[in-house]
């Protein structure tokens, strides 16, 4: 579990910060702390406790968590939050994130599958799997089986 500032290196995120970091409302940090990090194996690249903030990464995938605080409030905030998307992470393999979640004992929104996607004049692979965190939103993690040939 992270629970202070000095579990975390306290720097800039590995490599910089990427073009497009998704910032996500959470109800309870330390509850979307304990689930990004301890269930799905992202490291905590700095927090600024005092406003209920965290900046994580995960090779090369970013995001934030921040306390609900109104700020950015477009609308009524409720569980499920993210409804009408979801956000994909590639990662080098998705087993040890499937070992992560069952070892905290949170339930798949999709099993883990392989899917193929036309891209082009090739069809491009993944292995690929759905979670919701605490506070509703949708998350595909996906590995890559490389490209082949579009068929049929």
């Amino acid at each position: 579990m992270i629970t202070s500032v000095s579990e975390a290196n306290g720097k800039t995120p590995t490599g910089g910060f990427n073009a497009l970091v998704p910032e996500f409302d959470v109800f309870d940090l330390q509850q979307s702390l304990d689930f990004w990090c301890d269930g799905l194996g992202f490291g905590l690249a700095y927090q600024r406790p005092e406003q209920g903030f965290a900046y994580l990464e995960r090779d090369g995938a970013q995001v934030m968590l921040t306390v609900i605080t109104g700020e950015w409030q477009t609308g009524p905030l409720e569980y499920p939050l993210g409804r009408g998307i979801n956000f994909e992470i590639g990662v080098a393999q998705i087993n040890p994130l499937l070992e992560g979640l069952e070892r905290i004992s949170w339930p798949l929104f999709v099993s883990p599958r392989e899917k193929w996607r036309v891209t082009g004049d090739r069809e491009s692979g993944n292995r690929e799997f759905l979670v919701q965190d605490p506070n509703g939103y949708l998350l595909r993690f996906s590995e890559s089986l490389g490209t082949r040939p579009v068929t049929g």
